[in-house]
């Protein structure tokens, strides 16, 4: 079972992720009836470290900003296409409820780690990236600078973000 929050209504489900059928994109959150995103990574098992195979993690929205996990030995690189509202980003783990898992062996990387709040322009084009720190343990690095405790930063096109050893640049 893994855990999944609406990013609607908030509300906690529990998911039998070997019930999912493959080819499924969206699935409606029982207590608001909005549509939840689903998207799968798959982990290469008994790859070297060296290995220039990018895991990708896919969405059904187009033109929204990216993350790319820039690789270090214990880390693969990866892409996390971020959708609309609100992205939790930590480590991957079995109790792990963020909505982007890095695969790292980081293990000063949080669970969730931090927030990406991503909002429609209202003036119609494009969208805003708002970057906040989870209360992590290690705190998190925003182009060289500690992110305070309820601070909060508008990401712009190329910014660098760290978790705990971890580097993340983030693309519009």
């Amino acid at each position: 079972m893994i855990s999944v929050k609406c990013p609607h209504c908030k509300i906690g489900l529990k998911v039998d992720e070997t019930k999912i059928p493959q080819d499924i994109v969206s699935f409606k959150c029982p207590k608001c009836k909005k549509e939840i995103p689903v998207s799968f990574i798959e982990q290469l098992l008994g790859q070297e470290e060296e290995s220039d195979t990018v895991i990708v993690h896919k969405t059904n929205k187009e033109g929204l900003g990216k993350l790319t996990v820039l690789p270090v030995p214990g880390t693969p690189p990866q892409e996390f296409l971020l959708n609309e509202g609100i992205n939790v980003v930590g480590r991957k783990a079995k109790v792990s409820t963020a909505a982007v898992c890095i695969i790292t062996d980081d293990k000063t990387m949080s669970r969730s780690h931090l927030c990406i709040e991503v909002k429609k322009n209202k003036k119609g084009h494009g969208y805003f990236y708002h970057l906040s720190d989870n209360n992590s343990k290690n705190h998190t690095l925003y182009n060289g600078k500690c992110i305070e405790s309820g601070d909060v930063v508008v990401l712009k096109d190329n910014d660098v973000i760290v978790l705990g050893r971890t580097i993340v640049r983030f693309n519009e």
